[in-house]
């Protein structure tokens, strides 16, 4: 019988973004430690939970010396803790504690894929990535991915059997808070007038890290084809500039500066889903998508890359529009397709909604985890 959970993660904004409610849901029916790397003595009570938090530093790049000292600490843990299940979110993270789960003698050890980092790879560097996610597999009992189209990845790329690898729900790693992400008309009016929107202005959001892997400056490019054809169209990105790509956005959109914007950073991006007309995401490689359908909760309809993970979170021709990643030309049709047609965005916006409430709600995925907890033997 399972008692004592271990959940190693590499990241505050992991548990932040993603684990608050599956955590708060296990700690009501099992004694559970958070590992994690954080310099907060009160993590844990400012994020509310009631579970013993161990700071442990995992540094995100490789790096051997620190990374042999955090599997060795690791091993300890697992030992004198004697914990019957050690469950990981994140690559590094996902390395060590299920290295280190082995070795201790973990009788249960399971990690969450959320997408692959050598997806757009090559040579050297993604063998010694991809060959790290196969050891990692190798040391796990139990494997997740969090989307069906991931799952399918994993298997045809040689990672995991597929009486190893399990989907909870219809995917994504925690679902959607719908009470938090729904439409709201005064907010959106706050919104647009913080822009300097009209009412009959069509707003284009990007949400996300801008770098190029997230398919940015596709984006740009597409909006600058489009904005001509569509004087109302607006494209509004945010999120922190990792890339460094600001500059290169604005140069390709330089002829239409004055409908773009930027938003460095948000603890609120419910708010910037309400206020806009179309969602974007031009993804080159996503586990899953979550920000789709967080902002197909507030009733947008989507424009994304046709690759795993996306095509799970839009349904083709029913809540968005995919095209072929990496094809600007292909994004622009997409973009102008849904901006000159408002049946079209509101069509597909309520179909995105009504999906979304119904298949990925935040309390339907903590169920999920719930459930294959009680069924693991």
């Amino acid at each position: 019988m399972i008692k004592r959970i271990c959940i190693v993660v590499a990241s505050e904004m992991t548990v932040k973004a993603f684990l608050t409610r599956q955590i708060i849901a296990l700690s009501e029916s099992y004694d559970v430690t958070l590992v994690v790397n954080t310099k907060q003595e009160n993590f844990a009570l400012q994020n509310g939970l009631s579970v013993k938090v161990i700071p442990l530093s995992i540094e995100r790049a490789i790096n051997p010396v620190a990374d042999i000292r955090a599997l060795y600490r690791l091993v300890s843990l697992f030992r004198n803790h004697r914990f019957d299940l050690v469950h990981s979110v994140t690559p590094k993270a996902g390395l060590l504690a299920m290295l280190a789960g082995k070795i201790a003698g973990i009788r249960f050890r399971i990690h969450t894929f959320t997408g692959q980092v050598w997806a757009t790879r090559q040579g050297f560097s993604l063998l010694l990535l991809k060959t790290m996610d196969r050891l990692l597999a190798a040391s796990a009992t139990h494997l997740l991915a969090d989307s069906g189209s991931q799952r399918q990845f994993l298997i045809e790329q040689g990672i995991s059997s597929k009486d190893k690898l399990a989907v909870l729900a219809d995917g994504s790693i925690s679902g959607v808070d719908t009470e938090r992400f729904r439409p709201d008309k005064a907010i959106r009016s706050e919104i647009r007038g913080q822009l300097n929107l009209k009412d009959d202005d069509i707003l284009l959001l990007f949400l996300g890290r801008l770098n190029r892997d997230k398919g940015v400056l596709d984006l740009a490019d597409a909006f600058s084809s489009v904005a001509g054809r569509c004087g109302q169209l607006h494209l509004l990105m945010v999120g922190p500039d990792e890339g460094g790509l600001k500059n290169e956005v604005k140069s390709a959109c330089s002829a239409y500066e004055d409908r773009l914007h930027f938003i460095d950073y948000t603890d609120k991006p419910e708010s910037y889903f309400v206020a806009t007309d179309i969602f974007c995401l031009p993804s080159y490689r996503e586990g899953f998508g979550s920000v789709i359908i967080e902002a197909a909760a507030c009733g947008l309809p989507a424009v994304g890359s046709k690759i795993y993970g996306i095509s799970d979170a839009i349904c083709d021709g029913k809540t968005g529009i995919l095209f072929p990643a990496g094809e600007a030309k292909a994004l622009a049709e997409a973009i102008e397709q849904m901006c000159s047609n408002s049946d079209l965005r509101n069509r597909m916006g309520e179909a995105a909604l009504e999906r979304t409430r119904k298949q990925f709600s935040t309390k339907r995925l903590v169920q999920a985890w719930l459930d294959y907890y009680d069924g693991l033997q």
